[in-house]
């Protein structure tokens, strides 16, 4: 390939997101990815049975249409539908009921009895200043452009999600609602910044919604790399990068990658101190995920989980934090909290008519190798007495299939790296996207602002590595 400007190493929605930024900038493009399907976090494929479509990683996605990038592109034009189900989020008590989420901030407050005004008014405060504060979260650390909203917004995201509701909430099922919430941040519910997990998703239930691509999370890489191609990027999938040195020679490289395969490939670029610090990048809790094909709908006790794109399973707060603190202090939890999706309530093209795909999954210690899948089974009959007859097929992921499926993924980390106050704000290094090797820039979710399907790495990086350029 002669004449290429970027070279830029796996292809996920970072990467592609970052190839799009350079190939605006009238960069010459080619993206490399190890598997023979592109899309990283976002692919999804027939894991269980012909005709039945799985999302194979991320599947619900709030920050795909919060994504200040993704906005600027005409992905609807290659063929990306959004769905919103009725229900953002639920999640079922012991008595049968569900404290649910819905669009509107009024009709949600009004499921939860006497939390009512406090959900209100917490939550209203966070939409009300999203506009303010969405530069920040969406980016890197630096100096905010609206101090106030931030600094508002910061007193309570910082701290645990307990130390936040605790005093503000007294029915069970909020604060069973938010600790769910905050559980996507991957740390114990006690830990600093858990409250701004929880919050932020909260909120994005009542911004953005708690979308599904139709068809499957497939389509937004697919459309993603469709857009690519007509500014004249290249995709050359099937390809790994043993070394960066087997690259097209190029300006600028900006890698896909969490450290540790940053480090395999392109660590003999870098000065010792630099690698001693991608060494050091901490990865946390795995995942264990479990797909089902089915006859028939997840048969829930309580209506609002039957109409809910996501259904929190885990009980009380109580419940919730001792799942979430046994996987941290690696023990698999007896009572595993599980994000479960069912998209097909929603959008019957992914199986045959009649049937229903699902999946869900749990947090289990780094590299765990426990079998997980009677727990969690267990977990859902539970809350949907008649689950297990209505299954045709599983595919069952522990983490260390999680990360043959995605090699940043390491010990099954789907959020590419302890997002503690320690970690979240300087990710992977003070440096943030570049690296002390000239042209050569990081990309993946282990820069700010993280995880989630939303570009938001790609985009700073690549614009960062335009200013490097003097473009």
């Amino acid at each position: 390939m002669s004449d290429v400007d970027a070279v830029i190493v796996g292809s996920g929605p970072n990467g592609l997101s970052a190839a799009i930024v350079l190939a605006q900038a009238g960069q010459k493009v080619v993206v490399f990815e190890a598997e023979s399907l592109i899309g990283g976090g976002a692919r999804s494929a027939e894991l269980t049975l012909p005709g039945f479509t799985h999302d194979i990683c991320s599947a619900v996605h709030p920050t795909a249409l919060g994504s200040p990038f993704f906005r600027t592109l005409p992905l609807e034009r290659y063929g990306l539908e959004w769905i919103q189900p009725p229900v953002m989020v639920a999640h079922p008590q012991n008595d049968g009921s569900a404290a649910i989420v819905e669009r509107s901030i009024e009709t949600t407050a009004r499921g939860l009895g006497r939390d009512a005004d406090a959900y209100t008014r917490l939550i209203r405060g966070v939409v009300d200043d999203w506009k303010r504060l969405e530069s920040s979260l969406f980016g890197p650390l630096r100096w905010p452009r609206h101090p106030i909203a931030l600094a508002r917004f910061g007193l309570q995201a910082l701290r645990s999600i307990g130390g936040l509701i605790d005093g503000r909430f007294v029915e069970t099922r909020t604060r069973a609602l938010f600790a769910g919430h905050a559980a996507h941040g991957m740390l114990p519910l006690d830990h600093q910044l858990t409250a701004g997990f929880g919050l932020t998703l909260s909120a994005m239930c009542h911004i953005t919604g708690w979308p599904i691509a139709r068809g499957g999370s497939q389509q937004i890489t697919n459309a993603l790399a469709a857009h690519l191609r007509t500014l004249g990027g290249e995709i050359v999938a099937g390809t790994r990068v043993a070394t960066i040195d087997q690259l097209p020679s190029a300006k600028l490289i900006l890698l896909d990658l969490s450290p540790r395969p940053v480090l395999q490939i392109a660590g003999h670029r870098f000065p010792e101190r630099y690698r001693r610090t991608l060494g050091r990048y901490r990865y946390g809790m795995g995942v264990f995920k479990v797909d089902w094909a089915l006859d028939a709908p997840i048969p829930w006790t309580a209506e609002g989980c039957r109409r809910a794109g996501t259904v929190h399973v885990g009980g009380t707060f109580e419940e919730v934090a001792q799942s979430e603190k046994d996987a941290w202090e690696g023990r698999g939890s007896e009572r595993p909290f599980l994000i479960l999706s069912q998209p097909t309530l929603f959008d019957p093209s992914r199986a045959p008519a009649g049937k229903h795909v699902a999946w869900a999954y749990c947090h289990v210690p780094h590299g765990s190798t426990l079998d997980m899948l009677e727990r969690v089974e267990r977990q859902i009959e539970r809350f949907a007495p008649g689950f297990r007859e209505r299954v045709l097929a599983r595919s069952v992921m522990a983490p260390r299939d999680i990360e043959s499926h995605n090699a940043n993924l390491v010990g099954g980390d789907i959020g590419a790296g302890v997002s503690d106050l320690r970690q979240f704000f300087v990710r992977p290094s003070w440096r943030a996207y570049s690296t002390p090797a000239k042209g050569i820039y990081i990309c993946s979710a282990s820069t700010p602002p993280g995880v989630g399907v939303h570009g938001m790495c790609g985009y700073h990086a690549a614009t960062r590595a335009l200013h490097d350029l003097g473009r």
